[in-house]
C-alpha cells in the first residue's frame, strides 16, 4: 500500500478508537484490524466509483451522441426526462436530477442511505456530463440511433448498477412495488414504460414512440448483459474457517437469512478429510458489492461460489432490506 495512503488510514483508525474510548490506550492489536477494514472499504469504494464513472460517461455518450440531437426518447426516468425536455424549456441536465429525486428518496428507505447518496452523486455527475461535455453527433440514421443509443445508455445503467448505484430511478420503484405486490420487477418496469411510450406517441409521434421502444429494448438487453438482470438474485455459497463470524455478519449486519450446511473438506493439511460449515445465502445484485466488502473484512481468502437465481418463493429475501446507515 502507498505509505501516504497508509498513514491516512492509520490516522483515521486512531481517531475512531479515540472517539470510542477517549482515555484508553490504543494498542496495535486494536489498530491493525481496523486499518485493514478501512483499507478494504477504500479499495472497494474506489472500484465502485470507477464503475460509476465509466457508466456515466457511457450514458452521456448515448444521450448526447445519439438520442438528444434527434429528439428520441427512452424508457424509465431517463425517458421521462427526455420527454419533458421535448415539451418544456428546462434543460435535460436539471430534469435528470429532478425526475430521479423521488425515486432516490424511496431508495434510501428501501435499501440504504449510502445507496441513495451514491446514486445522487451518479445522477448529478450525469447531469454535469450532459450539460458541459460536447459529444459528437454520430449518425442521423434512425435505426442506428435507436439501437446504439439504447446500447450505450444501457451500458451506462449496467455499469452504474455494478458500482452499487443507479442512474435511472425507476428500477428502485420497480423493486419496491415488486415487494409490495405479486409482480416481478420486469412486470413493473414494463407497465411504467408502456405509460411513458404512450405519452411519447401522443406528444411527439407514433413513429418516435416505436423507435423509443426499440431504444428501450436495446438498453434493457445491454443491462442484462452487464449485470445479469436487475430482477435476478444471486445465490452465494461461502466456505471459510471464519464461518461463524460470517454467519453473524450476514444475519445481523446485512440482515439476511442464511443456511448452514454441514460439509466435509476433501483435502486437508494432512491429506485427510475434515469437517467444516458451509454458508449459503441469497442477495440481490445491488447488495452483492456490500457482501463482498464485508466478507473481505473477515476472511479475504474465503472460497465463494456465486450463481444466478432465476426465481424464488418464500423466505425473507423480498421483505427484509439491508440495514440503513
Amino acid at each position: 500500500m502507498n505509505p501516504f495512503f497508509s498513514k491516512i488510514l492509520v490516522d483515521i483508525a486512531r481517531k475512531k478508537l479515540k472517539a470510542a474510548a477517549p482515555n484508553a490506550p490504543i494498542s496495535k492489536k486494536q489498530l491493525v484490524p481496523l486499518v485493514r477494514n478501512l483499507q478494504i472499504e477504500a479499495t472497494h469504494a474506489i472500484k465502485e466509483y470507477f464503475l460509476i464513472f465509466i457508466g456515466v460517461i457511457s450514458a452521456g455518450f448515448g444521450l448526447k451522441g445519439f438520442l438528444l440531437p434527434n429528439r428520441f426518447i427512452d424508457g424509465g426516468a431517463t425517458g421521462i426526462s427526455l420527454l419533458l425536455e421535448n415539451i418544456t424549456s428546462i434543460q435535460l441536465s436539471f430534469l435528470l436530477i429532478l425526475v430521479n429525486l423521488p425515486f432516490l428518496i424511496l431508495g434510501a428507505k428501501t435499501f440504504s442511505v449510502k445507496f441513495a447518496l451514491k446514486s445522487i452523486v451518479a445522477i448529478a455527475f450525469l447531469g454535469f456530463v450532459v450539460h458541459y461535455v460536447d459529444y459528437p453527433t454520430i449518425t442521423n440514421d434512425k435505426l442506428l440511433i435507436a439501437v446504439f443509443g439504447g446500447f450505450f445508455l444501457g451500458l451506462g445503467i449496467g455499469m452504474s448498477m455494478r458500482g452499487g448505484s443507479v442512474i435511472d430511478g425507476t428500477e428502485v420503484l420497480a423493486i419496491y412495488l415488486s415487494r409490495k405486490f405479486s409482480l416481478t420487477v420486469g412486470d413493473v418496469l414494463l407497465l411504467i414504460n408502456i405509460i411513458i411510450f404512450s405519452f411519447g406517441a401522443y406528444i411527439l409521434s407514433i413513429e418516435t414512440a416505436l423507435y423509443a421502444i426499440l431504444t428501450y429494448l436495446a438498453a434493457a438487453k445491454t443491462v442484462d448483459f452487464v449485470v445479469d438482470g436487475v430482477e435476478e438474485y444471486v445465490g452465494v455459497t461461502i466456505i471459510s474457517k471464519e464461518h461463524e463470524a460470517l454467519r453473524i455478519m450476514i444475519t445481523e449486519k446485512l440482515r439476511r437469512a442464511c443456511t448452514i450446511y454441514a460439509g466435509k473438506g476433501g483435502y486437508g493439511e494432512h491429506k485427510t478429510a475434515y469437517d467444516k460449515d458451509i454458508i449459503y445465502t441469497i442477495v440481490t445484485r445491488l447488495e452483492l458489492a456490500k457482501l463482498h466488502t464485508e466478507i473481505d473484512k473477515i476472511d479475504n481468502k474465503a472460497f465463494i461460489v456465486m450463481g444466478l437465481v432465476k426465481d424464488l418463493k418464500g423466505g425473507m429475501i423480498k421483505r427484509k432490506p439491508l440495514e440503513k446507515k
